[in-house]
């Protein structure tokens, strides 16, 4: 990752970081953007429960057996 954010400022900014300065680049947005991609994760793993709970429950229900 430090490579690449090095590379990524040369490219895009013309300037040269050193590997402190990525190295603080990372940490900054690891802590800053890690949270929003972690909630993000466990609402995407929320949505998939819920979605598959569902599908039980309308299989379970379609093996029910008619009462007379």
């Amino acid at each position: 990752m430090i490579e690449q954010i090095q590379t990524y400022f040369y490219e895009e900014r013309g300037d040269e970081i050193g590997e402190i300065a990525a190295e603080s680049f990372l940490e900054f947005m690891t802590e800053e953007l890690g949270p929003h991609f972690y909630n993000k994760g466990i609402e995407d793993a929320k949505n998939l429960v819920e979605q598959k709970v569902m599908n039980i429950d309308e299989d379970l229900l379609a093996l029910e057996r008619p009462i007379k």
